[in-house]
């Protein structure tokens, strides 16, 4: 009973909600994990929407198994499958269980963007990033999914029950009470105990900024909190009419952030209320920088917007290819910003003439850092870049396995950065040679954050990391209930970091 996904895909003719695409990935992954346990494995070879069945009761059953194999290390055989769908070394002759796991995520990056892989060139899934046609689908989800996609077998994950743990952190499952561990009741060990948390209504996925003891963070739930910094006391919230993503910035006595619903709002510190708001044709995840009065900040309408800080004025924008989420850095009258069109560019603060771009040929979603005379900025194309900031000439480039989404953060001649491939690295800032790498176990979107000889950083897991940063070494971890994108804040011996389980922490650094 019930009917195909395929049948779903072209009744509905638009994504289907990442929860639930989410929730079908990881009952899938339980057949592919029993089929693969056999001895030898069971390769089912054709996972495409087409063979996959909802029940009415909200089961997925996997259905027609007439070009299943059991699996023969290194044997070839006929290219069996469905164009698409199919793994590259399936087109060899290969079968091998890995291959499943390329085939569901193809059939899960058909539900969450509705386009279908069949009328694409193949094994071109990274020319189309999930978020390109779905906003409302997570980054730590789409990172799971395009790790799935990778075109060499040794990137993917090593077996379906890790695809499956990925896909369960990423998206919390549906029917679950609350949004992960913390909101379950299940309370695991922890190395540190929180001097105090904060719970909001929903996702915490901006990174906390702090003003005269005064912790100011924004929400999933549209609201933008202050809250005392000393012991997690509500002081006001702000409502905007949209989620909020980006990082709030202080300038004497207001507070700038940008929404989900396309507005930058300057708000009174001390008030909570209104000052003045200024439109954009699309959502502000960009955090806003100020500098010479002006507060600079990008939006997914592609430009990046020059505003007077006291009224709120458009006084120049400039348009790129792409969503602009990246948060500009000002060095003395330059602006560094990367756009979603793979561009990293170099604009005059005062008119915002482009001086040079330089073409990563993946979106920039990463926000420049500059240290030791270059700019450290990550790419999606899996590379951390050290680029001369004064021509846009590439000195060197430093390869993961995994989108580099987090900003990097630089000190002592060293460069540290995320990447979803599930490591924290540490690279010489003039050679872009590796000094260490750190497992986080999963997805780190987070920016890292240096303060002594430590790095802090959250990770797709749930965890909060305190690694030492000349060894590599974990000091402590702290798991929270959801994955954490946020990036952490540290000041006078306390972290502060959201989590997408709704609370912000105060962790002792």
């Amino acid at each position: 009973e019930g009917e195909t996904l395929e049948d779903l895909l072209e009744e509905n003719g638009q994504p289907i909600a990442q929860e639930e695409v989410a929730d079908w990935g990881i009952q899938i992954c339980d057949v592919l994990a029993y089929l693969h346990s056999h001895t030898p494995p069971v390769i089912f070879r054709d996972i495409k929407p087409g063979n996959l069945m909802l029940r009415r009761d909200g089961r997925i059953m996997v259905i027609d198994f007439g070009i299943a194999k059991v699996f023969e290390h290194g044997q070839r055989g006929t290219m069996i499958g469905t164009e698409g769908y199919s793994p590259p070394e399936q087109y060899r002759g290969a079968a091998e269980p890995r291959g499943d796991l390329y085939a569901l995520a193809a059939t899960l990056h058909h539900l969450l963007t509705a386009r279908d892989p069949r009328l694409e060139p193949p094994f071109t899934f990274h020319e189309r990033p999930i978020r390109m046609f779905n906003s409302h689908v997570s980054p730590e989800l789409e990172a799971v999914v395009m790790r799935s996609l990778s075109y060499d077998v040794q990137e993917r994950f090593a077996s379906a029950t890790e695809m499956a743990l990925a896909l369960n952190n990423a998206v919390p499952r549906r029917g679950a009470s609350g949004t992960g561990l913390a909101e379950s009741g299940f309370s695991p060990p922890q190395d540190v105990v929180p001097k105090w948390k904060f719970k909001c209504e929903d996702e915490v996925r901006s990174s906390p900024r702090i003003a005269e003891n005064v912790l100011y963070v924004g929400s999933y739930d549209n609201n933008l909190y202050a809250v005392n910094a000393e012991d997690g006391s509500f002081v006001w919230k702000f409502p905007a009419e949209g989620g909020i993503a980006s990082t709030a910035f202080i300038h004497e006595d207001l507070v700038l952030v940008g929404s989900e619903d396309g507005k930058l709002y300057a708000v009174s510190r001390q008030l909570g209320t209104e000052q003045w708001t200024c439109a954009t044709r699309g959502c502000i995840r960009s955090s806003a920088q100020v500098a010479y009065g002006h507060c600079f900040v990008g939006s997914d309408d592609g430009c990046l917007y020059a505003i007077n800080v006291q009224t709120g004025r458009v006084v120049w924008q400039f348009q790129s290819a792409g969503p602009v989420r990246s948060t500009p850095l000002i060095v003395e009258e330059m602006i560094y910003i990367g756009s979603d069109d793979g561009y990293i560019y170099a604009l005059d603060l005062r008119s915002g003439g482009a001086k040079w771009k330089y073409n990563t040929n993946r979106r920039v979603t990463s926000s420049p850092t500059i240290g030791e005379n270059l700019l450290f900025v990550g790419s999606a194309d899996g590379h951390l870049y050290g680029i001369n900031s004064r021509s846009g000439w590439p000195v060197w480039r430093f390869r993961t396995k995994g989108y580099v989404l987090s900003t990097p953060a630089v000190k002592n001649s060293s460069v540290y950065i995320g990447s979803t491939d599930g490591h924290v690295y540490a690279v010489e800032a003039n050679t872009g040679r590796e000094r260490w790498r750190f497992d986080a176990g999963s997805a780190v979107t987070s920016s890292p954050a240096v303060a002594e000889d430590v790095i802090y950083v959250g990770s797709n897991s749930g965890i909060v990391y305190a690694i030492h940063a000349q060894r590599g070494e974990r000091l402590w971890q702290y798991i929270t209930g959801g994955p954490v994108p946020s990036s952490p804040l540290v000041a006078q011996g306390v972290v502060y970091i959201g989590s997408t389980d709704h609370y912000v922490y105060a962790l002792p650094a």
